[in-house]
């Protein structure tokens, strides 16, 4: 392997890196032209690899300080990711995540967090979000929410209302019903910085795909550095 290269968030063998290298290539040879930043292609060109769906050259939105939020916030290590749901936990590289000696923390199975959801006539994904707030974890996390509306509106009042702070919200709910509207809520945070998918696309395999590339793009960072 070159050892110029990144190896903690690369494939593991030498067949995989260029299976996914060469889909990198592809992707920015079909995306042409964009209007995105050398520091948010990453992003949204792993985001287009992880479903090959061009639309998200162009619904993928950024905070100004996303990427230097999020980068910030993987270096200093120890930082907790916030899911909405064990999916993301779940897809997320152990190996990845053990070098910068991050957690991740999801709770919308908990059983406290379903008695409230059905004593408040709320979401499991809104009791979750004030369970990570109660417990400290919001303030300086990674927010990661791709499959529950409720719980991106809930983060927005807890930033708005009781003074909640996450490095960064990786705001990406699929869906029909309050999808679009709550990422369109999180991208008026200015607080706060946020990726967002703009309209109903999104899912936790693009919230994986995006802390992939920001963990990817710090390793390179680190590696420089060294």
């Amino acid at each position: 392997m070159n050892h110029n290269a990144n190896v903690v968030t690369e494939q593991l063998t030498a067949a995989g890196r260029a299976i996914e290298h060469d889909s990198f290539a592809i992707i920015d040879a079909e995306a042409g032209p964009h209007a995105y930043s050398a520091d948010q292609w990453p992003v949204v060109r792993r985001m287009i690899h992880a479903n090959a769906d061009f639309e998200f050259n162009g619904l993928t939105d950024f905070h100004p300080a996303a990427v230097e939020a999020g980068l910030a916030a993987i270096l200093k290590g120890g930082t907790p990711i916030v899911a909405d749901v064990e999916m993301i936990c779940v897809g997320l590289s152990a190996s990845r995540l053990k070098h910068f000696g991050i957690t991740t923390h999801h709770f919308i199975s908990d059983a406290d967090v379903i008695a409230q959801a059905q004593a408040e006539d709320t979401t499991r994904a809104v009791q979750a979000m004030r369970k990570a707030h109660r417990q400290g974890l919001l303030d300086g996390a990674i927010v990661g929410i791709g499959n529950a509306p409720t719980a991106l509106i809930e983060v927005v009042r807890l930033i708005k209302e009781e003074g909640a702070r996450p490095a960064l919200v990786i705001g990406m709910p699929v869906g029909f019903v309050s999808a679009a509207e709550s990422k369109d809520l999180m991208a008026e945070v200015q607080d706060v910085p946020w990726i967002v998918i703009r309209g109903r696309k999104g899912g936790s395999t693009l919230v994986v795909a995006a802390i992939h590339a920001l963990l990817g793009v710090a390793e390179a960072r680190q590696r420089n550095a060294a």
